[in-house]
């Protein structure tokens, strides 16, 4: 099934469920008010919003309206937890190319991940307010999977059947403000405002193959500035799948529901063409197409996002249809 949360004044907004092709929607009230309900009590409420999902798809549902991506918030605007990994290696192996920084084997074994700020996150057309254009602004086009209770030393396989629901996420990321802040040996933190996720967020029955071993096989399509830059297949470069990523988080402690971990910034190896490297599926952040820059020219060309900038993000199915509908914003100034 798809799931959205309608604006609604409050915190948590509204729960509705959206129809599979996206067209239309009905409030879960009476079933459940609010994204975090559901996941406490999966069990018990998921069946009957499924039920109310197929009566949905079937153009039976009475109380039945169109579906609008611009009421959205997050589909689940708070959370617990938001711990976003680096699953895809390629993207930390061209960033470090690009200083001259061989990647440490540890990284091919051990997945990198940062705890992020999930007390604001914003919706999918929410505007991102930045105070400077000097930060570096950037977007990255990323996976997350929303979890149920994941207990402490779960294996790989046990945390992929604790993944509840798969959204697309914008990560967004301050380029200019991250070297201090590592250089500190403490991690992001100002570098890394409020991040958007996707209009819906889908259990993963609505994938079908394209699921296949914790990893979603299915292409992000990212748009800066209405020039589509970005056709990453998010399948076969991915290193750690999501149940390797969820794993890693429950090392030391559990994953309680309501956790959100992202997969990094999707991106793929380069490919030899005429004896020159290339990336012909492009780039799903800013800092990748500079690190290629760097690598072939010696020097970036292409400037971070400024003011009145666009990004969208979106991945379709295998019948053309968006799957969970498109991050879509604009870069503004803080008011």
């Amino acid at each position: 099934m798809k799931l959205a949360t309608y604006k609604d004044g409050s915190r948590d907004g509204q729960l509705v469920v959206v129809s599979r092709d996206l067209s239309t929607a009905h409030y879960a009230t009476g079933i459940a008010s609010r994204m975090q309900q559901l996941l406490d009590d999966w069990g018990f409420i998921a069946p009957q919003l499924q039920d109310l999902y197929e009566t949905l798809n079937q153009g039976k549902a009475r109380h039945a309206f169109p579906f609008d991506p611009n009421l959205c918030m997050a589909p689940l605007p708070r959370a617990y937890q938001w711990a976003d990994g680096s699953a895809y290696i390629n993207h930390v192996e061209l960033v470090r190319a690009s200083r001259d920084a061989l990647v440490p084997e540890s990284f091919y074994a051990d997945p990198l991940m940062y705890q992020g700020g999930s007390d604001d996150f914003i919706g999918p057309t929410d505007d991102v307010v930045c105070p400077s254009e000097s930060y570096g602004i950037d977007f990255e086009a990323e996976l997350a999977v929303i979890t149920g209770d994941v207990p402490m030393q779960a294996t790989p396989e046990q945390a992929l059947e604790g993944i509840r629901l798969l959204m697309l996420a914008n990560d967004v990321s301050l380029r200019n403000l991250i070297p201090n802040e590592l250089a500190k040996g403490f991690g992001f933190f100002q570098s890394k405002p409020a991040t958007a996720f996707s209009p819906v967020a889908v259990t993963l029955d609505e994938l079908g193959d394209a699921w296949d071993g914790g990893r979603l096989h299915l292409t992000m399509q990212s748009t800066w500035n209405g020039r589509k830059v970005g056709m990453c297949d998010a399948g076969p470069d991915m290193t750690f799948h999501f149940g390797q990523l969820i794993a890693h988080l429950c090392k030391t402690r559990r994953a309680r529901a309501g956790s959100i971990v992202g997969s990094g910034t999707i991106s793929n190896q380069g490919v030899e063409v005429k004896g020159k490297k290339d990336w012909p599926k492009g780039y799903s952040c800013i800092a990748e197409k500079r690190a290629i820059e760097t690598i072939l020219d010696g020097q970036p060309s292409t400037e971070f996002m400024r003011y009145g900038d666009t990004i969208r993000i979106e991945m379709k199915g295998k019948d053309g249809q968006s799957v969970f509908g498109a991050i879509d914003q604009k870069i503004v100034p803080l008011a």
